[in-house]
């Protein structure tokens, strides 16, 4: 014979809750048809748990339940790796009677009258257990995966449920994995209306997100605002996962305040995520309920470059009018932002009066801050504004705060091309006194008798012209 008592199981389940001295019952069965037998009750964590008696005496195919417990309540389970156990051992007790002492002395020697009848593995098992694996460092192993599966058993729907939130904002994909196999349904909410997906957007935890969208969640469109809340950390990696995963996500699906996530992005001046969005069909010229576009929210930060990317892909928001009546450019002179003044408006004053002639307005400009080479949509400067509308004026002024002589346009005329084929000779003559190179591109008009004479003067400038244009 090996042993004298068989238990009733081969590991035992102890349901951990916080705060509480957590207990669990097992049996031992006496093989013995005629005689008593002395059982000892040990672990490998004494420290951690007891038992309500160490010492026993079974008699004759009889059957005792022993409880096992934890020594004291704990806010975290005591796991351990490898996992406790539990240690049984017998020895034969003819008399069929002894005090806790005999006991105690009988099992302190060793020797072959004591049986090593059973080692009984210790799980903690229940939601408490699962969340601490969850937010623990445990690491990954196959211990870890039978820690888990036993824990998560013993969980009910609802638990298991309240364990993927919690995987979604502290866990890893690992977890996360592990609960929606065991049934999870991923598009359950919380109180708040919450789901493990918006829990895990908001939480930056990327490799849950890429688990829940591979598992079938569904999104939301009035509800999820996912984009936002990405866009609003400047998870850039989030919103490409987002809209990789869900084709048909809205991407211009407003907020309660009527904002978009490329309002959110514009607000933080997350320029890379602006750029995501428009580049996926994110509307630049959209309008919240207070009537300001994502360009307002970036200028009134200051946020330089998502203002000059909001500019050049927007339609309309330069010039939309917030509920207050502002600009963007009104939104830039109110916070002081008189780096923005040149793009958002300045610009445009500086292209007029300079077309017009506007000489103190052109100097204005300048003083508050005016880009003297600024472009408008079509790659004139204010100088090939000015020489084109013949405005010497301008054109001196112009120049003598450093306007560059030679810069082209879209199709390649500078100035001095667009003054002579509007055969405005004074201007002409004085771009080539202040620099300007007449062999930078071919002049297809005429050119006037007095400005053949005027080029004349300038031999070193344009000979090369002449023979283009075979000018005698």
């Amino acid at each position: 014979m090996d042993r004298l008592v068989k238990p009733d199981l081969q590991e035992l389940s102890l349901s951990f809750i916080r705060g509480q001295r957590c207990s669990a019952t097992f049996k031992l069965t006496n093989l013995m048809h005629t005689m008593s037998v002395a059982v000892s009750l040990t672990t490998t964590n004494p420290s951690v748990f007891n038992f309500s008696q160490s010492f026993s005496i079974i008699p004759p195919l009889s059957t005792s339940v022993f409880t096992l417990s934890l020594s004291q309540p704990s806010d975290q389970p005591p796991l351990s790796s490898p996992l406790d156990t539990i240690l049984v051992r017998s020895s034969m007790l003819p008399t069929g009677k002894a005090h806790q002492d005999d006991l105690r002395r009988l099992f302190s020697k060793p020797g072959p009258h004591i049986f090593k009848d059973a080692t009984i593995s210790i799980s903690l098992v229940g939601p408490h257990v699962v969340e601490s694996l969850i937010l623990s460092s445990f690491p990954k192993s196959l211990e870890l995966a039978f820690l888990l599966s036993k824990a998560i058993f013993w969980c009910d729907e609802r638990q298991l449920t309240s364990l993927l939130w919690c995987s979604a904002k502290r866990g890893t994909a690992y977890f996360a994995s592990a609960l929606i196999e065991a049934g999870v349904d991923v598009n359950s909410r919380n109180s708040d209306g919450e789901s493990a997906m918006s829990l895990a957007v908001k939480s930056g935890n990327i490799d849950v997100v890429q688990v829940l969208v591979e598992s079938g969640y569904t999104i939301e469109h009035s509800v999820d605002l996912f984009l936002h809340d990405a866009a609003a950390m400047n998870r850039l990696d989030l919103v490409e996962i987002l809209c990789v995963g869900y084709q048909d996500i809205d991407l211009n699906s407003p907020d309660p305040e009527g904002q978009t996530a490329l309002h959110v992005a514009a607000i933080h001046g997350h320029l890379e995520v602006v750029k995501f969005l428009v580049s996926k069909g994110s509307d630049p010229d959209v309008v919240d309920f207070e009537g300001w576009s994502p360009l307002h929210y970036a200028t009134q930060e200051g946020h330089v470059e998502a203002v000059e990317f909001l500019l050049d892909h927007s339609i309309s928001a330069k010039y939309s009018i917030t509920r207050e009546g502002k600009t963007a450019f009104d939104l830039a002179v109110d916070e002081g932002h008189s780096h923005l003044y040149n793009m958002l408006d300045l610009g445009d004053v500086l292209h007029r009066a300079a077309r017009i002639d506007d000489v103190e307005a052109i100097k204005n400009c300048l003083a508050e801050g005016g880009k003297v080479n600024s472009r408008d949509q079509n790659g004139w400067t204010p100088l090939h504004k000015a020489a084109f509308k013949g405005k010497i004026e301008s054109v001196k002024v112009l120049i003598n705060h450093g306007a560059q002589v030679d810069l082209v346009n879209d199709i390649g005329c500078t100035p001095l091309h667009l003054a002579v084929e509007a055969s405005h000779i004074q201007v002409a003559s004085y771009l080539l006194a202040n620099g300007a190179k007449a062999t930078l591109k071919s002049l297809k008009a005429e050119i006037p008798h007095d400005l053949v004479e005027c080029f004349k003067n300038h031999p070193s400038l344009v000979n090369p012209f002449y023979q283009e244009k075979e000018i005698a």
